[in-house]
């Protein structure tokens, strides 16, 4: 493996898996809700790169998830990597895949389109650990409740945690408008998804 491959390897191998905050929510149940995340990689046809399909959902609802999306991964500088961020048509044919990934099979690549200024970038900031934050400048932006607000995403990541914090601005007065009031989500690893990602599913 290479020395410019491996770096990205090992943060794709970090990335790919299930990840739920049960513990979280059964010790703080009127804040937190049981949710799980799903990181699961997608075959390397479908972007022409490494890739990612997310998914998060309540658990009681894993069909109905609340936010999708498909990610390329890109090396940065160093020990940095981005995790671009994508959109696609017909999100309810992939809603659950992150259990049942035969579902994937109904993304349709050209219906990709990236959400600009919603990229995350990640640093490695300790063998193993990564923390990431969407790209600078406000200009993520996300509808909620009939108004637009931009994005504010932090996510701390290793081989066992993910912990993430995702809360909305108002562009012009930047008060808050939604996002936990109880501070971050704090999940475990309960499944990995990466055995079978090597060298040339990156194929940089």
């Amino acid at each position: 493996m290479s020395s410019t491959t491996e770096p990205l390897l090992r943060f794709a191998k970090t990335l790919a898996g299930h990840y739920s905050n049960w513990e979280q929510s059964q010790n703080n149940p009127k804040d937190f809700a049981h949710i799980n995340i799903f990181f699961r990689p997608l075959a390397w046809e479908v972007l022409k790169a490494p890739g990612f399909y997310s998914e998060q959902s309540y658990d009681h609802d894993p069909w109905r998830p609340y936010r999708q999306g498909v990610h390329r991964l890109l090396p940065a500088d160093g020990d940095s990597f981005i995790v671009e961020n994508f959109g696609f048509s017909d999100a309810i044919r992939l809603a659950g895949a992150g259990q049942r990934p035969e579902l994937l099979n109904n993304l349709k690549p050209n219906s990709l389109k990236p959400r600009c200024g919603c990229g995350m970038h990640f640093q490695e900031i300790e063998a193993g650990r990564y923390l990431g934050e969407v790209e600078p400048g406000k200009n993520c932006l996300v509808p909620r409740d009939g108004r637009m607000t931009y994005l504010v995403s932090e996510v701390d990541v290793n081989a066992t945690d993910w912990i993430s914090r995702d809360r909305g601005f108002d562009p012009e007065t930047n008060e808050q408008r939604w996002g936990s009031e109880h501070g971050p989500l704090r999940f475990k690893r309960v499944a990995y998804l990466g055995d079978h990602l090597n060298e040339q599913w990156l194929r940089w």
